[in-house]
This record gives C-alpha cells, structure tokens and sequence, in this order.
C-alpha cells in the first residue's frame, strides 16, 4: 500500500532576518517534515523547522557548487510521494528569479500537488531597508528588477531609458552594468546605491554615482547585493537620513562599519509584560539578536482600592513614598487624581524609588525623586537611606501579592512604620503568541531573559508542556532577586546583569555571546 503524498510547499523565504518571514511560511517551517533550501537561506530560518525535520540545502548561489536542478525536482516528487510535508524554501519570493517553473514542472508531472507561498522579494524590500523609495512623482513613475546573472541578453539601449532599475545578482558584473548604461546614454552623475545582505544585521551599503562607483568598491565583496540606480537614491539623504552612515553624510562615499554585530545569530525570546514597551527588544535587535516577545505579565488594579484611596487621603501624615515600580508609580498617580488632588499634595512627602525607569515615570508627573539607591535594587534603599526611619511613617504602594517581602521587613527593623496598601495586581496570562510556543517547541531559542520574579514564575506555568529543553538556553537575569527564583524554577542562572537595568541586561548579553 503507497503512502498518501503531502502538500510540497514553495515558499519564498523573505530577504534574510527571520522577522521579515511571513506568518504562513513560519507556520509551514514548524511542520515540515522536509527542508529543501537554498543556499542564501539565512541559517535562523534553519532553526524554525522540527528536530527531526530532514534538511537538504541544494545550494543556488552563484559561482558556488550546487545542486543540479533536475536532482531537486527528484528529491521535491520523491519526498512528497513517501507522504512528507516538503518545504522548498527559496530566498526573497518564490516567483522572482527562483526558478520555479522547472520544479512546478516535475510535480505536476508527477502528479504531486503543491502550493507557493509568497515571500518578500529582496528587490523591494533592500531598497526599503536601505531608505529609497522605488517610485516618485518627479523622479521615477517606473521601475524595472532585472537579474545581471547573464548581462550579455539584456536590452541595455532599454534599460538605460528608464529612470530607475533595480538589479539583482550584479555584485560580479557591476563594471558590465556601468560600462553598458554609460555607452547608452545614461549620465556619469546617476545616483547608485549597492546594498549587500539586505535585511539582515550585515546589511552594508555603499552611495555613489555612476562615474565613481567602481573606485569606491574596488577589491570588495558586493554579493549577495541589490543594485539601484536612478536619481531616488539620492532622496535617501532627505527621507531618512538616520539610516546614512556618517560616512555618507560627508560624502566620501565609504564602507560602513563591518564589525559583526555582538548579538549576531542569538535568537533570544524576551519575557516582559502585556503592553510594555518594546525598548529592550530594540536594544538587543539592534545589537544583531533576533527577538522574540513573550508576555508572561498582566497588570491590573488591585481586587480593591480601598487602603489605597484611604492612604492617599491622608498623604500629610506620611514621611516618605516610596515607589519601586513605574506600575507602582503609573497607579498610585490615577488614584491620587481620582480623588481629586494633585501633585501639590505630595508637598510635604519625601519620595524615594528604586530604579531608573521608576524615576523616569515619576517625572512624567512632573516630580523628581529625593532618593534612588545605588545599584538599581530594593535591598540597597534601605542600607543607604539617607536619613534615620526611626519613627517615620512610609507608604508603600506595591503589587498586591508575591512583592518585596524583604524590603518591609528591613525597613520595619530599622523602626519605620509601613503602611503597604496595594496599587496593583500582577496576573498570568491566559496564553502564549504562537510565535513563541513554536519557537520553544523547535528549540529555537538560545536565550530568554526574566526582568522579574513573576515573569519567571509566569513563565515557567506558561511553558509547562513545550518547555522540556532548560539545560539548552540560556537563562539570563536582570538582577539578584530575580536570579534566586531562575535558580529556584531552572535550578540555574546564567546570565546576570552587572548593573540591574535592562541596559545593563543587553551588556551582559554581549558579554556572554563574545564568550560563548
């Protein structure tokens, strides 16, 4: 009895990071039970697919050894017909010089159904990434892709007539390009631009004009690259002038920076809360990691507001606030104005907070803290307080349940009297994003990092049934506390940031990864 055949999916795998895969294609990665890639492929995207996926890289790269096409569609028809799920996936979209046709061809032939899944082609997206705009009113109303694989069967009289081109596969041929748009009329003065490794943390690019690009690139390497050329390179400079190195902006037109980016093929999955700011995953993309989020928190008022509202009433008979959260701060503020007062009730209060993000939303309320501890950490606001607690009444408005435990009891030692009244509750979510159960149930994650005891706690109730690999990722933590529960859920932490902020989180990162 002959196996039932599986679907061969042809799926376009984008210019290269794995945030620019479509959701599909992730999807079809996580199911496969084949893998038949071609060279340009960026290894990440390796990491999506099953442990036990089957995985053939067949090349296609120019001037590299590969694969002869007639022995991919053998292995496309002979994999389906044994009833795998077969993904061929091919740089950019499938449909855009992927030479497709052929392996279309042979499972038709075969009798193999298959799909195409689309992907985004290199040839808008590195021009995007790079800050051209392929079409403008004034200066280009058209524009033609074309591959420079074989530029001796192209119409370069054409091509020279149009006002913006975008070529791939031209790294080895740039001279032939120049040399035939130059004999067809086209000015020295025509803006180009190469962007080598589009979309990924190598993405190197190189501005000039046609007369003097090839002194500018003299002895480099340009491939994989995406030539443009026409007069909208030069909007690059007015449209986002952050992406120009300051190489560009004094025009001398010279490589950018090829230091590899420390974080460079780390896939790290961040733990944070729902809502909160995408800053730290910024951080670590722009240090080269591929980030994956994960909420492991909701933030929610407290089951009642009660001790709250009754402390805020009678904020003139307290000392000092103390703040240790920007959830602690953000709610004690919509407390205080829906009892109707403001900040001139605090007039009489001394505030302390504990870190630096605390102090940046206490200054949203036009207020500056009257004492931050060194070492962005609770322990440490008692040992330097900066005056006697003997007999000063503190408020305290902190997480409903599982806070800081340690810090009432120290600070009640030293003969404060706490009022801890709850300004917030900090939950379970009831799910996690696919992308990220995925990820851990391909074991695709080299690190994830905890800025919280809760996250940890939250996170390993989350992952009970996909997480089965602990000894395999990297832990890494913001700080002491939080490294006690990784020990205490993971038996292990590996990473701890130096200075307890999630700066210094992405520096210890780096640290690590340079080691490692």
């Amino acid at each position: 009895m002959t196996k039932q055949q599986n679907k061969v999916y042809l799926v376009g795998a984008g210019p290269g990071d794995v945030t620019y895969l479509t959701i599909k294609a992730y999807n079809l990665l996580a199911q496969a039970q084949v893998l038949i890639y071609d060279a340009l492929v960026d290894d990440q995207l390796l990491k999506c697919v099953p442990p036990n996926c089957l995985k053939l890289d067949v090349g296609k790269r120019g001037g590299k050894p590969s694969t002869p096409q007639t022995e991919i569609n053998e292995l496309l028809v002979k994999h389906s017909q044994q009833g795998k799920q077969v993904v061929r996936l091919k740089s950019g979209d499938p449909f855009i010089f992927g030479r497709c046709t052929a392996e279309i061809e042979a499972l038709k032939a075969a009798n193999c159904e298959f799909e195409v899944v689309p992907g985004i082609s290199s040839a808008l997206a590195a021009p995007l990434l790079a800050g051209i705009p392929l079409t403008d009113t004034v200066l280009s109303r058209c524009f033609a892709v074309l591959t420079a694989h074989e530029p001796e069967v192209l119409d370069w009289e054409a091509l020279a007539r149009l006002e913006t081109l975008v070529i791939l596969m031209g790294g080895k041929h740039l001279a032939e390009i120049v040399h035939q748009l130059l004999r067809h009329g086209r000015s020295r003065l025509t803006p180009i631009a190469i962007i080598r490794w589009a979309g990924t943390p190598q993405q190197q690019i190189w501005t000039a004009q046609l007369e003097n690009i090839l002194q500018h690139t003299a002895d480099l390497s340009l491939s994989p690259a995406v030539i443009v050329i026409g007069e909208v390179v030069g909007l690059r400079h007015y449209l986002q002038p952050e992406k120009i190195s300051s190489e560009e902006k004094t025009f001398n037109n010279q490589l950018m920076s090829t230091n590899h980016l420390p974080l460079t093929g780390k896939t790290i999955l961040v733990t944070r809360a729902s809502g909160q700011s995408s800053e730290f995953s910024d951080r670590l993309t722009a240090s080269g990691a591929t980030v994956i989020e994960m909420p492991t928190l909701e933030i929610a008022p407290p089951s009642s507001w009660q001790a709250l509202d009754q402390a805020i009433a009678n904020l003139a008979d307290f000392h000092w606030l103390i703040l240790t959260s920007t959830n602690g701060v953000e709610y004690f503020f919509e407390r205080l104005i829906a009892q109707g007062k403001d900040i001139r009730s605090l007039a009489q209060v001394k505030i302390a907070v504990v870190g630096e993000k605390t102090a940046q939303s206490l200054q949203k309320h036009a207020l500056k803290p009257d004492f931050i501890p060194p070492n962005f950490v609770a322990d440490s606001l008692v040992t330097h307080f900066p005056e006697s607690l003997q007999g000063k009444k503190v408020l305290f408005p902190r997480v409903e349940t599982g806070g800081r435990e340690t810090l009432v009891k120290e600070l009640t030692a030293k003969g404060a009297n706490i009022i801890e009244v709850a300004a917030y509750q900090s939950c379970c979510p009831s799910g996690i994003p696919e992308s990220a159960k995925l990820a851990l149930q391909n074991r695709t994650i080299d690190v994830i990092t905890f800025a919280s005891s809760k996250t940890v706690q939250f996170f390993s109730q989350l992952t009970t049934d996909i997480f089965t690999n602990p000894s395999q990722v990297c832990i890494a933590s913001i700080g002491p506390q939080t490294s006690k529960t990784c020990q205490t859920v993971f038996g292990r932490v590996d990473v701890e940031a130096e200075e307890y902020t999630l700066d210094g989180l992405t520096q210890s990162l780096i640290k690590w990864a340079k080691n490692s």
